[in-house]
């Protein structure tokens, strides 16, 4: 009877010890609800094949609600153990209220510049609080088909790129290129923000624009204004009235020639057009010049400082920056990058032809993007306006540049 009652107590402390070690389980926020499968079918399933011991959620909740609901669960204590994190200030205060751990000293870290964790750091750069995990790239799609029908060469520098253009124009089959200024965004992202690194080298003026030993009266800020006033009589007829959804349609109904693009339109892109795709980095001045392309930072993710699951979460955020990571999460989703420096494999050509840049080019993040913009004017906002109206020709170059350096050291103590 004894033997009996200890051997079934120790087939029931067995089962307990299996039932501990697969009872971890690590709850993911994001705002991303648009890839719930791609977390539910590939993500967690290789995490969890290497961690039997740990079991991932993922839950999201929707874009517009996320920072809401996400602060409400972080007061009440109910959030999750992973906080998938937006780049800048939103979580930077969240860090800033003691709600993001520090992730400074994680292994992981040395997958990742300083250019990619710059939206997840303290202004000084002392303190990380996300792990990076993907970014989108500006630069130019085009219909491969129609280049060929008018026997164009992709064009690297601004000669070949107007050049291209006056092609395009004077055979009349296809609008040049499809962009608006209805919504104004987009003159901003993919115009001033795309082709604008060339003109102030990236990083080195982005820096230097927030510690104030360069204005945005300077040439380098102004130039790219006046390339942009270049850009009108390529854009098709109304393009004044012509929103985002509208040029969309007009490149993937084979219309236009050429798109101002972030790599974030492959996927959507790649279901609806009937031509082969290709894409081409923002032309430089010259042959020869280096180059610059905008690597905007777009998703992180952090660890709940409240989370009785640390140990846990850290192993998730080390194999976040890993290789296996990187490859998974950027193929399942073209156009958006892993920034690690693992070298990637990418398996749609034009997001491959995008990524290959990296290799050839200094990488940078949109100038308005960190500390520039929380004042009032909003540096951001007011770079939408400013591009569309050098689009249009409605105010100059010089007047711009002029206009928004008054608004950013009227607030701004750097530039006073």
């Amino acid at each position: 009877m004894k033997k009996t009652t200890l051997g079934l107590a120790l087939l029931a402390s067995t089962m307990l010890v299996g039932v501990a070690q697969a009872e971890t389980t690590l709850i993911i926020e994001s705002w991303r609800n648009d890839d719930l499968t791609l977390w539910q079918d590939k993500i967690i399933p290789a995490f969890e094949a290497a961690n039997p011991d740990i079991k991932v959620k993922f839950t999201p909740s929707a874009p517009a609600e996320y920072n809401a609901v996400l602060n409400s669960k972080l007061d009440a204590g109910s959030a999750g153990d992973l906080i998938t994190c937006r780049p800048f200030d939103a979580s930077l205060a969240l860090f800033d209220g003691g709600k993001l751990a520090d992730l400074s000293d994680l292994d992981a870290m040395a997958s990742f510049s300083n250019v990619a964790k710059s939206a997840w750091q303290t202004d000084d750069g002392k303190a990380t609080f996300c792990v990076p995990m993907a970014s989108v790239i500006h630069g130019f799609i085009y219909n491969k088909d129609a280049f060929a029908e008018l026997n164009l060469t992709v064009p690297e520098t601004e000669d070949e790129f107007f050049a291209a253009l006056d092609a395009i124009k004077a055979d009349g089959t296809y609008i040049p290129m499809a962009m608006g200024t209805n919504d104004q965004w987009e003159a901003a992202t993919m115009g001033y923000q795309n082709i604008g690194p060339n003109y102030w080298k990236g990083e080195e003026g982005r820096l230097a624009l927030i510690a104030g030993t360069q204005k945005l009266s300077d040439e380098a800020w102004v130039a790219p204004y006046a390339t942009l006033a270049k850009w009108a009589p390529y854009l098709g007829d109304g393009y004044e009235a012509q929103t985002y959804p509208d040029s969309q349609n007009l490149f993937t109904l084979g219309r236009a020639a050429i798109y101002p693009a972030g790599s974030w339109e492959i996927s959507g892109f790649n279901g609806l057009v009937d031509f082969e795709m290709g894409a081409f980095k923002p032309p430089v001045k010259a042959k020869g010049d280096k180059c610059y392309i905008s690597d905007h930072t777009d998703i992180a993710i952090g660890m709940n400082a409240a989370s009785p699951n640390a140990e846990a979460a850290k192993k998730f955020l080390n194999w976040v920056g890993t290789s296996e990571f990187a490859s998974i999460y950027s193929n399942a989703l073209p156009g958006f990058f892993s920034l690690s420096n693992h070298e990637l494999a990418m398996e749609d050509p034009v997001a491959q032809e995008f990524v290959s840049w990296r290799s050839q080019c200094e990488p940078t993040i949109r100038s308005t993007y960190q500390i520039l913009s929380r004042g009032t004017p909003n540096l951001e906002n007011e770079t939408w306006g400013a591009s569309a109206a050098a689009i249009k020709g409605t105010e100059a170059p010089e007047a711009i540049g002029k206009r928004l350096q008054e608004g950013l050291a009227s607030w701004y103590a750097p530039q006073q």
